[in-house]
């Protein structure tokens, strides 16, 4: 699945088109790479996500196209930062 889509499906961003913005900005990392909108991820990858004043860090531990808002939390797993995002 295409970075930008794991953000919005996974609920970290709310909308594609900012989560796509985020990533051409640089400063969203796969495992300690700097990753654009269309790069796969996979389940493990490490995502680095640079906020206004925060870096969130997340494990990916699902990959799927469609869920819930409620189910969506369980597509990561929050290793530092807050789960307060944009």
């Amino acid at each position: 699945m295409r970075l930008d889509k794991y953000l919005k499906v996974s609920r970290i961003i709310k909308r594609r088109t900012v989560a796509k913005e985020v990533c051409e900005s640089g400063r969203v990392s796969i495992n300690d790479k700097v990753a654009k909108a269309g790069t796969v991820v996979n389940e493990g990858d490490i995502i680095q996500i640079q906020f206004a004043k925060q870096t969130l860090r997340a494990k990916i531990v699902n990959i799927a196209a469609h869920v819930t808002k409620e189910n969506a939390k369980n597509m990561y797993e929050i290793i530092s930062g807050e789960e307060d995002t944009e």
